[in-house]
């Protein structure tokens, strides 16, 4: 039954956040209750019906009254708000930010235009992974960035180290982490139209990855047209005295087509968008080449390197991966993290690392790694799940067509 399908990805991920996998509980989750920490709108949470669970030290939402299947597709026909204030926002200043981040990251940080920013990867020594994240250039000496929950202190731990090197040489940088802010995810078709009745600036005039310093209800925000559903929408870092209100007006103002949803819809969406979930589809050991993300590599630091791990990285680029990300379109139960996958002659070539059931595409879909040369779209193979061999394609991701707001 395919609402059940739904349903078991919802469990799967209820169980995974809370206490299933003792070995994930230790490494990005606290087990106890007692020691998890609430964003500011933890009881507008409660109160509104949110399910919390916990997720990388905090106690989050999985869902509200709707079902995760129905905040999936709410999400994609009117609307969604997030609080994704257990995410890291940071600002580094300095005439030396640039040339510091530029050091850690993959982007081509120098060539972003003011109020402009993109994905990148922080890349440890041997190329891997060590997150992924949005960064912005607010201007040449300053950017805003904002690291996942579950890394943020590996990531905190890893900049400071780094920038305690760089400044002992003369480099001009400083950082401040904003634990003073929260941070709302708008996301679907009406986050424009709503989010417009509660500014005065013209966000007709924000693209896909643009960022402004606006006031939005009242409260001076930082604003940057992005998201992780592949929809049209809104990352909002606002004071967060000032958040409860906030999420209160654009669910006012929307009439109740925005809907507050949790993180069981937020995987399926992003799932749907094809993007990647740190911790599963990107780890330590896993290159941006081998994700999929040669294109957020510069093209300047492809000519120059300067970062970690550029030597391997490199070499991929002109070599090809060992590995490829790749999405899947499968039969039987959804696939899960882990599903062996198995060319047409049964030998093993790779693994699931993401899978569930899509709400709005009514199909199974899943991502993960398969050796190179058996990643083309359309290649069939075999996909294990619980013992059970079952027909998969690979094929092409995103699965859900992205709805950037870019510049006709």
């Amino acid at each position: 039954m395919r609402g059940g399908g739904l349903w078991q990805l919802g469990q799967s991920l209820n169980r995974r956040l809370a206490q299933a996998d003792k070995k994930v509980v230790g490494r990005r989750f606290f087990s106890s209750e007692e020691n998890l920490k609430k964003t500011v709108l933890y009881d507008f949470h409660t109160v509104n019906g949110g399910k919390m669970v916990p997720f990388a030290g905090w106690s989050m939402p999985i869902q509200y009254k709707d079902s995760i299947m129905e905040s999936t597709v709410n999400c994609r026909e009117n609307g969604s708000l997030f609080d994704v204030s257990h995410m890291c926002g940071l600002s580094l200043k300095g005439k030396d930010c640039v040339s510091f981040l530029e050091k850690l990251v993959i982007a081509d940080v120098a060539a972003l235009a003011p109020g402009t920013g993109t994905l990148t990867v922080f890349t440890n020594e041997k190329g891997g992974a060590i997150d992924d994240s949005v960064i912005t250039k607010v201007n040449e000496d300053y950017i805003y960035l904002v690291v996942n929950a579950g890394c943020r202190d590996k990531d905190l731990a890893h900049i400071e180290s780094h920038m305690k090197s760089f400044t002992s040489k003369g480099g001009d940088v400083s950082w401040h982490i904003h634990d003073e802010r929260s941070l709302l995810a708008l996301q679907g078709p009406l986050a424009a139209p709503v989010l417009q009745h509660l500014t005065k600036d013209d966000l007709s005039m924000l693209y896909f990855g643009e960022f402004r310093i606006l006031d939005i209800n009242g409260a001076t925000c930082f604003l940057t047209r992005t998201g992780y559903t592949g929809e049209d929408g809104f990352e909002i870092s606002v004071p967060s005295e000032n958040a409860v209100d906030l999420a209160k007006a654009i669910l006012e103002k929307s009439e109740g087509k925005i809907r507050l949803t949790g993180l069981g819809a937020r995987d399926s969406l992003r799932l749907e968008a094809g993007l990647c979930l740190y911790g599963n589809d990107m780890e330590q050991h896993v290159t941006p080449v081998e994700a999929g993300l040669t294109w957020a590599i510069g093209k300047r630091r492809r000519a120059e390197g300067g970062f970690l791990g550029a030597e391997k990285i490199l070499k991929q680029l002109a070599e090809g991966p060992p590995v490829r990300r790749v999405g899947f379109i499968s039969s039987g139960p959804p696939a899960r993290s882990h599903s062996k996958v198995q060319d047409d002659k049964g030998n093993s070539i790779g693994e699931i690392t993401s899978g569930g059931f899509s709400p709005c595409l009514k199909k199974n879909i899943a991502m993960g790694y398969v050796k190179s040369g058996t990643h083309k779209t359309g290649t069939k193979v075999k996909i294990e799940i619980r013992g059970k061999a079952y027909d998969g394609t690979i094929t092409k991701m995103p699965f859900v067509p992205t709805k950037y707001y870019k510049p006709t």
